[in-house]
């Protein structure tokens, strides 16, 4: 029996690691072992997803959240490592771009454990976001490379990766999408509750640092989403880090007058508002591939953006936070666009595919 360690922390690697643990879970030869950094802490930013995923509960819940990147990171590399020491797994298994990624891949490779590393491969080629210099390093220390496209095979490869290293899975959200996305929404009524119309609404989502620590693009942001609410409903689930930017610096009241600003959402919750829009505005690298799942037009808030892909075909428009005026025009444009018909992330299987080589590791 193989034990795999799998190490979480974020919402987005939640719903990844849904499908891949089922998988394992299938597998008559692998043991899985979750651990959960406590990276995102609110109810709705993690646990929720273990009941609505039907994901078993993590075997360590580590509690670490807040502070510094550095102050965060070390603290988890720490506790990961004792971690590792007692369960002395086969391979360490990581999602993503968080500093849970990057420690639980430092941990593993100090204790000379190999790392598998899903989502490798993406590069925004900005160096000055957190996630980049994560994925970048990560990549470097794993032995599996699991890549969810062709361009991001590419990037591995001009890097210099051996051939053997990078394995083209397609993307484990796809997966989820195809598996979980017939669910139902654990609150019925969604839709009436925001007293809105099926693609007659926009949903925002902003919570990246490079957009929430700036209060210049921030306040761009927000007086956007003012302009658009003022014609067409803005339903904004914040993020807690960004509801206590927002208190300071804006006037909170009319936010809450103007927009439909509610808490941190259930995933299927999420998914039946993303489903139903008529456009998504996000700093989300995953939102932004949902929302091509969903074939719901994206405008994107960051300057650059990791899954070019929908981009180029379409589906995806890159909008920095510079002018809300420019910002409101864009949007308004944008909604029902359609993109081309591409797959640029496979057909689904990743999860299937991971699991098959994890399970040939000796």
């Amino acid at each position: 029996m193989k034990k795999i360690v799998t190490v979480l922390g974020a919402r987005p690697q939640f719903i990844k690691a849904s499908v891949v643990s089922h998988a394992i879970k299938k597998a008559d030869n692998l043991k899985e072992v979750l651990v959960h950094t406590g990276q995102h802490f609110d109810a709705n930013m993690s646990e929720v997803f273990f009941s609505e995923l039907d994901m078993c509960k993590p075997d360590y819940f580590l509690d670490i959240h807040g502070g510094t990147h550095g102050a965060m990171t070390g603290r988890m590399l720490a506790e990961v490592e004792r971690v590792l020491l007692l369960e002395k797994p086969d391979v360490v298994l990581v999602y993503g771009d968080t500093n849970s990624t990057l420690a639980g891949a430092l941990a593993a490779v100090k204790l000379h454990i190999p790392v598998a590393h899903v989502e490798a491969g993406l590069r925004s080629f900005n160096m000055a976001m957190p996630e980049e210099v994560n994925r970048i390093l990560t990549d470097r220390i794993s032995r599996w490379l699991f890549a969810p496209s062709d361009v991001a095979v590419g990037h591995l490869r001009r890097e210099g990766f051996a051939a053997e290293q990078i394995i083209n899975v397609g993307d484990v959200m796809l997966d989820v999408a195809l598996h979980h996305g017939g669910l139902k929404s654990t609150r019925p009524g969604l839709l009436e509750q925001f007293e809105i119309h099926p693609g007659e609404y926009v949903l925002a989502t902003i919570h990246r640092a490079e957009n929430t620590d700036h209060p210049e693009r921030l306040r761009v942001i927000v007086n956007a989403l003012l302009r658009v609410a003022a014609e067409i409903p803005v339903v904004w689930p914040l993020h807690p880090r960004t509801r206590a930017i927002l208190q300071q610096l804006h006037d909170w009241e009319l936010l809450k007058r103007r927009i439909h600003i509610t808490e941190p959402l259930g995933y299927l919750e999420m998914i039946e508002l993303e489903k139903n829009a008529g456009l998504i505005a996000t700093d989300s690298g995953g939102m932004q591939k949902e929302a091509f799942f969903h074939k719901v037009p994206c405008v994107t808030l960051r300057d650059e953006t990791e899954w070019v892909e929908l981009v180029h075909s379409g589906w995806n428009i890159l909008q920095p936070p510079i002018n809300d005026v420019e910002i409101a025009k864009t949007m308004f444009a944008r909604i029902g666009v359609k993109g081309e018909n591409v797959v640029p992330y496979g057909e689904g299987g990743a999860a299937r595919k991971i699991v098959s080589v994890l399970r040939s590791v000796s």
